[in-house]
């Protein structure tokens, strides 16, 4: 399976991918946990049913610590014990913020202050950012076709 568009050869999507992953690097330097950030980009992938983002989430989270068993069970987090009270109100978050165009109001008052209550200013701003960017990243790749199943842990660094 070939990508449509490769995005890292192509000048002018290589020069906009090269900014979106300076701020991916910037959420990095955040409060946010990092086994946060990974589990809402593996669900938001998921979701957008985006193999190539799917496959570098799982890897880096597997790579970084992360158990099979949470991994596996990501897909039914609400019906899983393994997740703390903080990560599921950013998988609740990851959710909505994906499903948009979904949902009738966006994100709900209710999955904003259940966030608010795990997560202080600067983390809520990385953890919209990351949700922002996750899908923008599943986009990308799900328009393109670029399949998953090849990354290697720190391809990109």
């Amino acid at each position: 399976m070939e990508p449509r568009l490769n995005f890292l050869t192509n000048p002018v999507s290589g020069n906009a991918l090269k900014h979106l992953s300076a701020a991916g690097r910037a959420l990095t330097q955040s409060a946010l946990p990092a086994a946060t950030r990974e589990l809402v980009a593996l669900r938001a992938s998921q979701i957008n049913g985006c193999g190539f983002c799917a496959d570098i989430h799982t890897k880096e989270a597997a790579h970084a610590g992360e158990t099979p068993t949470r991994l596996n069970l990501l897909a039914t987090w609400r019906d899983a014990s393994v997740y703390t009270e903080a990560e599921r109100a950013a998988l609740e978050l990851a959710e909505q913020g994906t499903r948009i165009a979904d949902a009738a109001g966006g994100v709900t008052d209710e999955a904003w202050a259940n966030a608010a209550k795990h997560y202080d200013e600067d983390q809520l701003a990385a953890l919209v950012a990351e949700i922002a960017l996750i899908n923008a990243f599943n986009r990308l790749n799900v328009i393109t076709a670029n399949p998953g199943g090849d990354y290697q842990v720190g391809q990109f660094g």
